[in-house]
């Protein structure tokens, strides 16, 4: 007895699709009528749409359907393609590797951003220019130091530094001023609530929502034992006429 196991068959190229369509495709590739291979080719690019709606949400997805008909027959089937031919090589085609800077940074607190801003007010030609960069360099190393020292930080110590790490180039003077930022976002879900203070409004309040408060029934000489007692007395004549 013989059994079909999926270690014993073909490669499965795109699982999404499933082993039926690859089947088919395979069957199209042994079809030697042109026309018959362009016809099931669109029935299996139908099929492959249907099993894949997210597809559809991507601009041009039948062309997306295409490429991937040529990737399942391994680049084997001859059909005529509305679409340009996909190649192999850019099909498998390995991103390059992505250059990670080596640059030790000076100040871990202030980052490496600091340092790149630096460096660009610096090569600026206008001194005018150059000054103003300088000042905002100045308060973002402020928030900087603060986000990471919850304590406060003198400004002589944030102009000292970014003397530093211009080499002399950006000096401001001792008495600037420097500005705090503070970048706060509001939690999720607060809203603020309009309150009203009419009389209505709080005479609900203080009611309990406009609910009328209940009242506790007096026992000793109130309704309660008045009711009580004509109760009683109905019975008692009622039952005097069955005598």
């Amino acid at each position: 007895m013989n059994f079909d196991y999926n270690s014993t068959r073909s490669h499965l190229i795109l699982a999404e699709y499933g082993r039926n369509v690859q089947n088919m495709v395979d069957y199209i590739c042994t079809i030697s009528d042109r026309e018959e291979r362009n016809r099931l080719a669109q029935v299996v690019i139908d099929m492959m749409g249907v099993l894949n709606p997210h597809l559809r949400d991507v601009s041009d997805f039948k062309h997306k359907l295409w490429d991937h008909l040529y990737i399942i027959s391994d680049f084997k089937i001859d059909v005529d393609s509305p679409y340009p031919i996909p190649e192999r090589g850019q099909i498998r085609q390995k991103p390059e590797t992505l250059a990670y800077p080596q640059k030790r940074i000076r100040y871990k607190h202030y980052g490496r951003t600091v340092e790149d801003m630096i460096s660009k007010a610096i090569a600026q030609p206008e001194p005018e220019y150059t000054e103003r960069m300088a000042l905002s360099i100045a308060n973002f190393m402020k928030m900087a130091y603060l986000s990471w020292n919850k304590d406060s930080v003198s400004d002589e110590h944030i102009i000292q530094d970014l003397k530093e790490l211009s080499k002399g180039a950006l000096t401001l003077p001792s008495d600037t001023v420097l500005t705090k930022l503070d970048f706060k976002s509001a939690p999720p879900g607060s809203r603020t609530k309009s309150t009203s203070t009419g009389p209505q409004n709080s005479h609900q309040k203080n009611t309990g929502g406009g609910k009328k408060p209940m009242m506790k029934k007096k026992v000793g000489g109130g309704s309660y034992s008045n009711n009580k007692n004509n109760n009683n007395s109905n019975y008692n004549n009622n039952r005097k006429k069955f005598q």
